[in-house]
């Protein structure tokens, strides 16, 4: 059960401990909160501190839209996710170079992106398939950011490496599919207080990954993005499944706002523009993209990277549809 405080009070923690419930109080979206379970025990816990109390049988009680009616927007540096504007991420799968983020950089920016994505530690399913840079990604990415001007979003693969992260000032954390129940890297990035954008593990349930996203909101993290990037079904004609029902599905259910990665399930780049516009025909308030200057040669993910061009005309689409339906882009 979830309390919300009107202020801090002692005697609702004398209260609380004096009864058999487990707790944990956190300040989150401005509120001082507590959550305290099992609910037979909650319910009997009163105090004037108590401004609410909300009972509800969903697992991801902070992520749940029963107790915060309003949409989130999480700000990424100056760039808004979740507000009218359908925010761009697009990048390589992984950083290469210097020059090869750089133009990507340059290129995605001029055709509207508001966020570089790249891969600095890459997760691969043969130990002997590129890994990807480490630090030294790291390092790239900041000094193109910081060249070019736009935020960037990254993946953590290990709670290792936050120094790292906190180091080169990452502006974004992506958590990927593989690590979607990883709940040791849940706890600490939500403890690292950066905005998050939580891949869907490409065999979890919608309520799996709303309950991925709860270990980061109970660590007092609320910016936090979701991302659905495809779930592995029998189909074999794409690389995954976009799971448009589940999105739809997620955003009815939490007041999270929703990315969409239409890479991933494409697998070949012909698919991606489609894939990105039912995405957005279906809700999504951001699009995660892979871009390379010239795709054939890059270390990972070759099929499924658009050229520059390619992104270029895929924006103007995009744009064109958000403002069929209201949206900005």
């Amino acid at each position: 059960m979830l309390f919300i405080l009107r202020n801090d009070s002692s005697t609702l923690m004398e209260k609380i401990k004096e009864s058999s419930a487990s707790y944990k109080f956190l300040d989150l979206y401005g509120k001082k909160l507590a959550l305290v379970w099992p609910d037979e025990e909650a319910e009997k816990i009163n105090d004037d501190s108590i401004e609410m109390k909300v009972k509800t049988r969903k697992p991801y009680i902070l992520a749940s839209n029963e107790w915060k009616k309003e949409p989130t927007k999480v700000n990424v540096k100056d760039v808004e996710i979740g507000g009218e504007k359908i925010v761009v991420a697009a990048g390589p799968c992984a950083v290469e170079s210097e020059e090869q983020v750089e133009t990507v950089a340059k290129a995605v920016k001029r055709a509207g992106a508001s966020l570089l994505r790249g891969g600095a530690f890459k997760p691969r399913t043969s130990p002997y398939s590129f890994q990807g840079l480490g630090e030294g990604g790291l390092k790239i990415l900041r000094k193109v950011s910081d060249e070019v001007g736009l935020p960037i979003v990254t993946e953590i693969m290990d709670a290792r490496d936050l120094p790292l992260f906190k180091q080169y000032d990452i502006d974004m954390l992506q958590i990927g599919a593989r690590n979607a129940q990883n709940f040791t890297l849940l706890k600490e990035v939500g403890k690292f207080g950066k905005p998050v954008l939580l891949k869907r593990g490409m065999a979890n349930t919608v309520e799996e990954w709303l309950q991925s996203a709860e270990y980061l909101l109970s660590e007092g993290n609320g910016n936090v993005v979701l991302c659905e990037r495809g779930i592995r079904t029998f189909e074999k004609a794409t690389r995954f499944t976009l799971d448009i029902g589940g999105m739809v599905a997620a955003k009815m259910m939490t007041h999270l706002p929703m990315c969409a990665d239409p890479s991933h399930p494409a697998g070949k780049r012909e698919l991606v523009h489609s894939l990105a516009l039912a995405s957005v025909a279906a809700g999504a308030d951001m699009l995660i993209i892979e871009v390379h200057p010239n795709p054939e040669k890059a270390l990972s993910d070759s099929e499924q990277q658009l050229t520059p061009e390619s992104f270029e005309v895929l924006m103007n689409r995009i744009k064109a549809l958000a403002n069929a339906l209201g949206r900005s882009a």
